[in-house]
């Protein structure tokens, strides 16, 4: 019997927790999940939301504090002591003028964008039971190369594999682990770029379709990777660029 479309994508029921989700990318997607349904439970560095949204239940919380983190997911996991899908949006970055980035900045970069990733899924996945999903917001860097931040790019791309090797892993408890790659988005962290109308134009002129991205069309293509329409998908990077990584000449 095929499936109702619209069930597949329901997330009422749901458990969800997003990290990095004060603004940006991960408000949109904290948002978006909400919206199908599901019960969010949200952290970023901020004291308070930037985007604050309803239904979204926000607290403060460092990627980096993982027993800060684990309290997040205690609070969500609540009585059923179950959480069913992680989304993790946390990132920082520290573009250089130069070609060389500083290693304090390298190390910091890898510490929130990866080895922050790895803790917090692991966390999370504690309370996995069944069914369930893990997505990691990568980027277009995480397969192409980008100059004057090479943290970020390493990052990312480590990122990227770490998807690969925690869906083997954790396949074999029901958990699908996926990541989730934007192009150019207008968001707090890409504004300097988008200011600078020499860099705006060239991006725009790289992507097919002509525009940079807004954060909510991140949120169709997390709510997919999250739900069981996309339940026979794991270890896969899903690119929402507006074609950046499809373009040739």
């Amino acid at each position: 019997m095929t499936p109702d479309p619209l069930s597949l994508f329901s997330l009422a029921g749901r458990t969800v927790v997003v990290a990095g989700a004060s603004r940006g990318i991960g408000a949109a997607i904290a948002a978006g999940l909400a919206g199908a349904g599901a019960s969010v439970y949200s952290c970023g560095r901020s004291m308070v939301p930037l985007e604050p949204t309803d239904g979204v239940a926000y607290c403060r919380c460092d990627v980096t504090d993982g027993a800060g983190f684990e309290g997040l997911c205690l609070r969500a996991a609540g009585i059923s002591k179950r959480i069913d899908a992680f989304v993790f949006s946390a990132g920082v970055t520290f573009p250089s003028a130069s070609s060389i980035q500083s290693p304090d900045d390298f190390a910091q970069t890898i510490s929130v964008n990866l080895t922050s990733a790895y803790q917090t899924a692991i966390i999370a996945a504690q309370w996995m039971r069944g069914p369930s999903s893990i997505v990691f917001v990568t980027s277009i860097n995480s397969v192409l190369g980008f100059p004057g931040n090479p943290a970020y790019v390493a990052a990312k791309g480590g990122l990227r594999q770490l998807t690969k090797a925690l869906a083997l892993d954790m396949g074999p408890r029901g958990i699908r682990v996926n990541a989730l790659a934007p192009g150019y988005i207008r968001t707090e962290m890409t504004a300097s770029s988008y200011g600078n109308v020499d860099q705006r134009v060239a991006r725009t002129a790289r992507t097919i379709l002509g525009r940079w991205g807004e954060p909510g069309d991140l949120v169709g293509a997390a709510i997919f990777l999250v739900s069981d329409a996309s339940s026979y998908v794991t270890g896969q990077d899903l690119f929402v660029d507006g074609g950046w990584t499809a373009k040739g000449l």
